[in-house]
This record gives C-alpha cells, sequence and structure tokens, in this order.
C-alpha cells in the first residue's frame, strides 16, 4: 500500500505542477494555478500521515517505510526547485517570459552554483534522516529498524557525494578555454615588450 501510495503521489506531483502550470500561463488564471501548485506539499502530508498509521498499527517497518521518509525528504528539498526550473520553462514558452537562464559554466559562479544545488540535495537528506530516526524511535526497540537504518546509510552517501562534487568544482574550478586563449596573446606580446 506505501509504495502505491508513493506512486501515486508522485505521479499526483506532476499533475499537480502541470496543471497549476497550465491554468497559470496557458488558460491565463494564475490564482487558480498558484493554488494548484501550493497542493503539492498537502501529498507529503498525506504520505507522512499513511506511513505513521500504518507503523502505529503495527506493520514491522521494512524499505517501503524507509523509502516513503525519503520521497517525503527530496519532495522538501528539491520540490521547490523543480517547480521553479519548470515555471520558468513554461512562463518563457507560454507567456513571453525572459529565456530561463542555466547555470553558470566556470569558476566562482559555478562552484557557488554547485554548492547551492549540494545544499538542497543535503537538506532532502537531512529531511530523510530525521523521518527516518523518528520512524525507528516511533517504533522502539521492539521493532526491527534495520531496513530504516540502511537508509539512513544511504543518505549519508547522498550528502557526501554532494559535498565531493560541489568540493570538486571549488578546488578545481572549470576554466574558459576561449578566455584562455585569449589571454595567451596579450601575454606573449606583453614578453615582447
Amino acid at each position: 500500500m506505501i509504495v502505491g501510495l508513493i506512486v501515486a503521489c508522485e505521479v499526483a506531483f506532476w499533475v499537480l505542477l502541470a496543471a497549476g502550470l497550465a491554468f497559470r500561463y496557458v488558460f491565463r488564471m494564475p490564482r487558480l494555478g498558484l493554488a494548484l501548485l501550493l497542493c503539492e506539499p498537502l501529498l507529503e502530508v498525506v504520505l507522512f500521515a499513511v506511513t505513521a498509521i500504518d507503523l502505529r498499527n503495527g506493520a514491522e517497518p521494512d524499505w517501503r517505510h524507509g523509502l516513503a521518509a525519503v520521497y517525503i525528504g527530496f519532495t522538501v528539498g528539491l520540490g521547490h526547485s523543480t517547480v521553479r526550473w519548470a515555471d520558468a520553462r513554461v512562463a518563457h514558452r507560454f507567456a513571453g517570459g525572459p529565456p530561463p537562464v542555466g547555470p553558470p559554466k566556470y569558476g566562482t559562479a559555478r562552484a557557488v552554483h554547485e554548492w547551492k544545488v549540494a545544499g538542497r540535495w543535503i537538506l532532502a537528506a537531512l529531511v530523510a534522516l530525521a523521518l527516518l530516526q523518528a520512524a525507528a524511535w516511533y517504533v522502539g526497540g521492539a521493532g526491527d529498524v534495520s531496513s530504516l537504518r540502511a537508509w539512513q546509510q544511504r543518505m549519508l552517501w547522498v550528502m557526501g557525494i554532494n559535498v565531493v562534487i560541489a568540493a570538486s568544482y571549488t578546488l578545481f574550478p572549470k576554466r574558459d578555454s576561449e578566455r584562455g586563449r585569449k589571454q595567451e596573446p596579450e601575454r606573449e606580446q606583453a614578453k615582447m615588450r
């Protein structure tokens, strides 16, 4: 039941997103579109409540309960940026908005961007970790919480991988090869003087 609800919440997330943006830009009904977009968090509340009820009714915690916590965490951490990303593209396509701005490609600006992305992933993992810990405490010492602990380890890996990626852009920033080629002739000219 939990897995089916997770799938239903994911489908509903995209349906609400598409409907909200359609009403906002295509049908020119921004308030209704905003109302639909604001319904997105209700999906996580429903999933959280059903998972808690399932555990309270004596269900043994397993990978499905862990997956529910991870889904909620990732929606909290990444849901808003996903909505913003889609909103910018739909506004450009259907409402004459400015073209979406891509991430910076080089240098410090790219490193800052990667740390922001890592921050969103880390927030998602932290929320999932907290929910998994709350579920373990909720079950107490009587139940087997090894599957919840396994999900917590995966979330620590997610955090570590994102820190490594962001740190790599900080320690080894990508250089604009075009700028580098323009600067080489200037250096050679300066040497000749």
